[in-house]
């Protein structure tokens, strides 16, 4: 239990007491790290005295990088040239007291600095590292650049998205990397739950091409039981039908889930097509994803009918799996992301109040806190290396040698 400012006591974060080493860049290793962060953990970034690539990462106010202060909440910010001698010797006094290190470096590159993970472990038999990269630490293409569109074109995925008749599609945003980020983090979970019986720390190798492959669904196992091979349907499905976008007559969109036989069924009748309800195929949902021109035909014509808002109340009334089709604009203002409290509202020491979503989930007794922002370059170096030694002598030469 924590004692807060009137006394008071509150339970522990969830992961009160881990210590990680965040030394990754761009982005499933940072943002592991700040899933741990979120729910307590003690997050040192350690970044090169240039600066982390992500602070030049899209979009900037005032040359103040924004996705930075999203993924690098929760975080103590330092800088460490870790490929010089005393910053690998700094790196080890780090790693001494700490939990959990994660890096993306390409395989190889830990070990040339002499702080790879047998060095690391004989100092620290109970770190876990997390090593997040492209392909994984062997095999034929470990040493290969590894980056999210690579895993999102060599898992299957880009060859199933996209229309029918058109080119292979990538997502216009970091999937690999999120996915590989939050299956990191659960992985850095299960290395140390295993710690609490062995009392050894191990090596999570985490290539970003696995976890999306597994997010994909069923495809592996239906090559290798038939043979067959997926197929780009667009916004289609073709486990069930209707399943797409629709435009309301006010050119706003929505998207409607038949998943279910009795949701199918009541959208049909919805829409006026009661008598489709009654084909032998509608039974199926496989058969129905083959008459998707019919039910999408019927679908489209109603919703194109009504506007949005018309057309989402006759669709609710219905007891039907609709949406509507949002922007994040239409995010920061709808009422169950509200009541959620999704979208968090906080203090950013160079931007004043900034607004972006918190821990993406909630636990009941030691829930998820966004505690602070992205920190300006190297806040916190001082206060952290003089944990172990570094006087501001000392520091100031760090800084005059390029170490810090």
């Amino acid at each position: 239990m924590r004692d807060d400012h009137d006394g008071t006591a509150e339970p522990a974060a969830a992961l009160d007491g881990i210590r990680v080493l965040d030394i990754a860049t761009l982005f499933a290793g940072p943002l592991a790290a700040t899933v741990l962060g979120d729910f307590g953990a003690e997050v040192i970034k350690i970044e090169h005295p240039k600066g982390d690539p992500v602070r030049t990462h899209g979009a900037d106010k005032d040359g103040i990088g924004l996705w930075w202060k999203m993924l690098s909440r929760n975080k103590k910010g330092i800088t460490l040239y870790l490929g010089s001698a005393r910053g690998q010797e700094l790196f080890r006094d780090l790693v001494a007291d700490a939990d959990v290190v994660v890096e993306n470096f390409r395989p190889g590159t830990m070990e040339r600095w002499g702080i790879g993970y047998d060095e690391l472990s004989r100092i620290n038999p109970g770190l876990v590292l997390a090593r997040v990269t492209g392909f994984g630490q062997f095999g034929p293409y470990s040493r290969r650049p590894g980056f999210g569109t690579l895993a999102e074109a060599m898992s299957g995925f880009a060859a199933i998205t996209g229309e029918p008749d058109g080119p292979p599609t990538l997502p216009p945003f970091g999937l690999a990397d999120g996915i590989a980020g939050i299956t990191t983090a659960f992985g850095v979970l299960a290395a140390l739950r295993a710690r609490d019986t062995t009392g050894r720390g191990q090596v999570l190798d985490m290539a970003l091409i696995e976890p999306l492959l597994t997010v994909l669904g069923p495809q592996a196992i239906v090559w290798d039981q038939l043979g067959s091979l997926p197929i780009r349907t667009g916004n289609r499905s073709t486990n069930n039908a209707p399943r797409n976008t629709y435009r309301a007559r006010d050119g706003r969109w929505l998207a409607v889930s038949t998943s279910a036989q009795s949701i199918a069924e009541r959208v049909m009748r919805l829409v006026g097509r009661p008598d489709l309800v009654d084909e032998p195929w509608f039974a199926s949902g496989a058969q129905r994803a083959l008459h998707a021109d019919e039910l999408d035909g019927a679908v489209a014509a109603w919703v194109a009918e009504r506007d949005l808002d018309v057309a989402m109340e006759e669709f609710e009334k219905a007891e039907a799996a609709v949406a509507p089709i949002y922007t994040v604009a239409d995010i920061f203002a709808d009422p169950q992301y509200t009541a959620l409290g999704t979208i968090g509202r906080y203090h950013d020491e160079e931007l004043g109040e900034v607004r972006f979503p918190g821990p993406m989930f909630r636990l009941s007794e030691t829930p998820g806190s966004v505690r602070a922002t992205g920190p300006r370059k190297g806040r916190d170096t001082a206060d952290v290396l003089a944990r172990y030694g570094v006087d501001p002598a000392e520091l100031d030469r760090l800084r005059a040698d390029g170490v810090v």
